[in-house]
Parts: structure tokens; sequence; C-alpha cells
């Protein structure tokens, strides 16, 4: 940076002042090209980094490693950083003014920001009126309103603790003296002293923001409440015992479907006594029938094994005779033996030829991708039409495609090297052509498996933090948790408001109506409740 100038040594002579000026110009000039070329070079690093950071996400819903985990935890930390200093270095947003606004250098870096979007309506909101002067501050005469600004400024108030007191006086007759009470409320946990609402916070703590029951002790001890993580793992068997019935209610209903998207993933399972842990699995089967114009409402049940045989998914689904949009796992044949239907996942075949081109951008994995996106541009005009709609356009759009597709994957598997990357991905495509073509003869088939991929990340996110089940037992209340929290967001609630009113009622419901308290019935059991305790 170029030194200051010295008031005493400037120069008398009008002409060698000027010099000086002109030169000192072109000094700051040169020092600022420098400086935005660093800021453009900064920004186009954030850019390459967030692209492999994607690439590795991508990847990580698959077979992942440990050292994958960290290479994308160590991107998220230097883009981080890199965007800290990206914006010190920045100058700041000035803020709004009715003046034009200035002329933006043409090599001036700019950062993109997201589009701010407007804060909820339904947040209470705390006015603080700013008043106007009294009088005009220039001459001293009288105001009148003329409008205002308004800044809305979102602000947290942290979550806070509670105690209900239940208080049943005891009343005694002057004439027979018996004694009288109000009956006990119904508790979720008898002799509790966890309400509805923490229980709801816990479970929704544990299984959907992934927070271990110790980190959950460790909070509300900052907050002067002290609560073993023995004491919350209690909870947590109690309300997952008490909520079976209602598990059992959306597995009834998933089951029910002509079409269940299923998938699995690994869960590792503390070993008793050795202190090692095995490798579990934990099964999804989704219910989504909007995209053939169903009006059934979304579900997933989970299921636990401690191991992959297909003995397991062959039990989940014993009765189920429909449509099961799966990957290629072996296990499934069973099933396809008795009756169930077969249908693959297209995402899988493309998935194969993506990270081929990936690695070598092969004009074949290049066209292999470009006609399996043709497909998917009919599927997404078709969505949400009925079964007889969908078979009708993809019988005049999508089967010629197929066809197309086929003789392409047969003559480039006879030139390509029968050991070669995609030779395995042809071969893929063709073991399972005739699943994948099953969009061509039922209607209410789907192109792709990805319905289930999605209600299986919520797992993996929570297998990342902790980092394992206790026992089998606490895979299967892991399962049936996750079915009600899961379900419940895919009929669009907050998992928390749904088991707070679940928990509040379901102690002394009658079994045989548990299925009252389905998320999509929750509006109508809860008027009726409270109907019947207002009476």
């Amino acid at each position: 940076m170029p030194s200051p100038l010295d008031s005493l040594s400037l120069p008398n002579n009008v002409t060698a002042l000027r010099t000086l000026l002109l030169a000192r110009e072109e000094e700051h000039a040169a020092e600022l090209r420098v400086a935005r070329n660093g800021l453009k070079e900064q920004a186009l690093q954030i850019e390459q980094l967030k692209a492999r950071l994607a690439k590795l996400l991508r990847q990580r819903f698959g077979a992942s490693s440990e050292k994958m985990k960290g290479a994308i935890d160590q991107l998220e930390l230097i883009i981080g950083d890199l965007e800290t200093d990206l914006a010190e270095a920045m100058p700041s947003a000035p803020e709004p003014t009715p003046e034009p606004p200035a002329i933006e250098l043409e090599n001036q870096p700019r950062r993109r920001k997201p589009k701010r979007k407007p804060l909820p309506e339904n947040l209470p909101r705390d006015v603080v009126e700013h008043p106007a002067a009294c009088t005009c501050p220039k001459c001293g005469g009288a105001l009148r309103r003329l409008g205002e600004d308004v800044t809305e400024i979102l602000e947290y108030v942290p979550g806070s603790f509670r105690v209900t007191r239940h208080v049943r006086p005891k009343m005694s007759c002057r004439c027979c003296e018996s004694i009288t009470q109000a009956p006990a409320p119904s508790l979720p946990i008898n002799r509790g002293v966890a309400g509805p609402g923490l229980l709801a916070h816990v479970l929704v703590g544990k299984f959907c923001d992934h927070l271990p029951l110790h980190r959950q002790a460790e909070i509300f001890a900052r907050n002067g409440i002290d609560l073993d993580r023995s004491t919350l793992a209690d909870w947590v068997g109690q309300c997952a015992r008490l909520l079976r019935p209602l598990v059992e209610a959306v597995g009834v209903h998933v089951m029910a479907a002509a079409r269940v998207h299923a998938d699995d993933t690994t869960v590792p399972v503390l070993s008793p006594g050795n202190g090692k842990t095995s490798t579990g699995r934990l099964w999804c089967y989704v219910r989504d029938d909007h995209p053939f114009g169903g009006k059934a409402p979304k579900a997933v049940l989970y299921c636990y094994s401690p191991d992959r045989k297909g003995e397991h998914p062959k039990a989940h689904l014993a009765g189920f005779k429909g449509i099961l949009q799966a990957d290629g796992y072996a296990g499934y044949a069973g099933l396809y033996q008795q009756g169930v239907t077969e249908a693959a996942c297209m995402a899988h075949v493309r998935r194969k030829f993506f990270d081929i081109h990936a690695e070598t951008k092969s004009p074949q994995s290049n066209e292999a991708l470009q006609r399996i996106a043709a497909l998917y541009a009919v599927e997404a005009l078709i969505r949400g039409e009925s079964a007889e709609i969908r078979l009708k356009v993809r019988t005049e759009r999508s089967e010629p495609l197929f066809t197309d597709l086929r003789k392409w994957l047969d003559t480039t598997l006879s030139r390509v090297s029968g050991r070669s990357e995609m030779a395995k991905a042809i071969r893929y495509a063709l073991t399972r052509w005739d699943a994948l073509t099953l969009v061509l003869r039922d209607g209410s088939a789907c192109i792709d498996n990805n319905a289930a991929e999605r209600s299986m990340r919520p797992m993996t996110l929570g297998r990342k933090n902790w980092l394992f089940a206790g026992s089998d037992s606490g895979g299967e209340r892991a399962a049936a948790v996750y079915t009600l929290t899961e379900t419940a967001k895919l009929n669009g609630l907050d998992p928390e408001h749904y088991l707070r009113i679940v928990l509040e009622r379901i102690a002394d419901h009658p079994v045989k109506r548990v299925h009252e308290f389905l998320p999509w019935n929750l509006n109508g059991i809860r008027q009726r409740l409270d109907q019947r305790d207002a009476a």
C-alpha cells in the first residue's frame, strides 16, 4: 500500500504536484485491480468447492466411507471460511435510499445473494413504535402523517419450561362423611413428571433433529433442569410402547396400497457384552398414490431387522399383492414368486451412467443420460394424472423411447469391452428390463424409487449423529417413532405438534379406535375430543 503523503514534502510547482497525484492515483488503481482479482479468484474457488461438495453429497447416500464423510465435513468448513472471508472483504450493503444507485464497475465481482422471502404471517408480532418529531426540524411547522416505513426483524426467544400443577380438592360429605375427588389426569407415563409437550420435544429432538439423549440432557442442564440420560431413555421407551398400536395402524394403511416403494439402509447396533457393533437394517415402505391421481393419504412404515436376510421383507410384506417399487436386492425375489409385481428403478440405472460420465465424459455415457432424460420428461407431463391417462401417454411417447433405448443398449454392449464399467452399467439395465418397462403396462407404476430414497435420508442424517442403536430393541423403537414423525411430515404436519396432541389423548383412548389418531385424521379427532371434554 502506498505510504501517506507528507504535506511538508509536497512540491510547490503545480506541474510536479499534478504528476505526483497522477502517479499516486495509478498506484491506487493497480492495488484495487489486484484486490478485485483476488476476490474474483476467491469467489471462483468457492463455486468449485461447492460443485465438489455437491458431487460428494450425491455419492453419500450410496455406499459411503468414513473418508468420504470426513471430506464432506472438511469441504463444508472450507466453504464456510471462504464465504466468511469474502463477506468481510466486500463492503457491506448500504441502507436503501431514494437516490439513484451508483454505477457498478464492469470488473467488480458480484455476490449472488438468495432472494429474501417474506416472514411467515402466522408468527406473533411485537410492534415497536419509533415516534417522529412533533414539529418540522427545518422550519418548526406542524407535521401531518404521510405514511410509514416498516422493517421486520426475525428474532428468537429461547424455549422455556413450565410446570403444570394439577390440583384435585378432596371433598367430604357432611351427612355420610364420604370423601369424593376428581379422577387423576390421564398422563402418557404413569407417575411420571413429563408432560406430553416435553415427551414430544424429546422424541422429535432425537429422531427428527438427530440429537442424542445425552446431548439433550446437557441442553436441559443449561436451563437448570436436571434430567439424566437414563430418564430420557425410559421416557422414549414408554412412549414407543404407548404409540405401538398407532404405528401398526399406519402399517395397515401402507400395505393396503396398490403400489409400495421399498428401500433399506444400514444401522450400526451395539452388541451387548463386548462393546462392538453389528450391522442391522432399517427398512422403509412408502405409500404415495398421488403420482397416479390417488387420493389416499401418504404414509411410510419403517421396520427394523438385525440383518438383511430375505425373510425380513417377506415378513413385512406378508399379504401384500400389489406393485413393489424397489432396487435389485435379491431378497425380494421370494415376494415376486408369490404374486407381488416387480417394478425396477430407472434412477439406479441412470446413476451408473452418471458416475461413468463424471469420470470419463464419454459420448456413450452422455447419450445414455440424454435418452433417460427423455423418459423423465414424459413422466413430468403425466405426474398426478390418472393411471389410465398415464398409460395412454406412455404408450404414445415413452414406448418408442424405450424401444430405441433397448436397441442402443444392445448395440453399445457389443462394441465396448465386456469388463468395462460401461458394460456393467448396460448389463444392469438389461437384466432388469422387464421390471423397468412395467410403466408401459401399468399406469400406476412409477419410473423410479425416489419416494423411498427420500424417506431414507433422515435415517442417514440420524445415523451420523447418534452413531449406533443401543440394541435391537432400540432399533425397533427408532423404526416406530420414525414411522409417525415421517408420516406426519408427508401429510404437512409439524411432527412435534402432532405427537403432542397424540400423547395428550392416546393413553385413555380405545385401542380399537386408534386409527382416529392417524395424521390425516388429526383435525377431526381433535375437534371431537375437545367437544367431549367441554361436555
